[in-house]
């Protein structure tokens, strides 16, 4: 009687271990949504109110992680999520991402890199890195090199210039700035008479002054071009006439000295 009663109580002891462990893994796998795995939607691309109503239906929480502004991309779009999409997580699950803003950043212009005197085309490199677009509206004579930065425009504003820059100005993420360029030709010089030359110093004589040297005429036989001599030229010269440097001069020449030259 004695082992019976102790088998008894001991199966019944065994039974209630197996009811409480029972239970436990029966509460552990309701809390912990054993089994219920979703598959997350991806919502890169996508409006962020649109894309939050839907999340709401699957059982998902969208939170904004953060707010970038992306030219091009209109504002309030998802370009980053985490989770990502595709992946399968349990119901509830708070969802991560990153939008665009509405409102371009603004960069104030002492940020930028200085311009003024600065060759263009490295300007223009940095301040692509920093989303702002470069735009050459045209050149100015300047001793200087060629392609270096006189002037700086934007929205129609001069904002970098020989007298200085503003320095208050601030510059939107995807704006265009205006650009004036140097050049070494396009000054405004004296035209030079070159009647009555041998024409082998012409040659010198243009580089001096920047000019091209354009068509040339020939007045009977030439024997030696060097050696002849210009009776004209066009532009023809004239006291305080002017000419503006990398315009071309045309020549006629002829073989023997002119009277007139003597």
């Amino acid at each position: 009687m004695t082992t019976k009663r102790f088998l008894f109580h001991l199966i019944l002891m065994a039974l209630l271990l197996l009811l409480v462990f029972g239970g436990v893994l029966t509460w552990l796998k309701m809390y912990t949504n054993h089994g219920q795995k979703l598959e997350v939607h991806n919502y890169i691309g996508k409006s962020y109110k649109k894309a939050a109503k839907h999340a709401k239906k699957e059982s998902f929480q969208l939170i904004i992680r953060d707010s970038i502004h992306k030219v091009g991309i209109p504002g309030g779009q998802i370009i980053a999520q985490n989770p990502t999409g595709g992946s399968f997580v349990k119901k509830n699950r708070k969802l991560y991402v990153d939008v665009t803003k509405y409102l371009a950043d603004e960069i104030p212009l002492e940020r930028l890199p200085e311009m003024y005197g600065s060759s263009y085309k490295s300007v223009a490199e940095m301040l692509k890195n920093l989303d702002i677009e470069s735009n050459i509206t045209g050149y100015r004579h300047d001793p200087s090199s060629p392609d270096h930065i006189l002037e700086v425009r934007y929205n129609g504003q001069l904002l970098v210039g020989a007298s200085g820059k503003k320095s208050k100005a601030t510059i939107k993420k995807g704006g265009t700035l205006d650009f004036i360029l140097s050049k070494r030709d396009g000054a405004e010089i004296d035209l030079q008479d070159f009647t009555c030359r041998q024409y082998k110093s012409l040659g010198f004589m243009l580089e001096v002054l920047d000019l091209k040297l354009g068509a040339i005429e020939r007045v009977g036989a030439i024997t030696n071009q060097n050696e002849a001599w210009i009776i004209a030229q066009y532009p023809s010269y004239s006291e305080g006439k002017k000419i503006i440097q990398g315009e071309s001069i045309e020549v006629t020449i002829q073989q023997e000295q002119p009277e007139s030259c003597k």
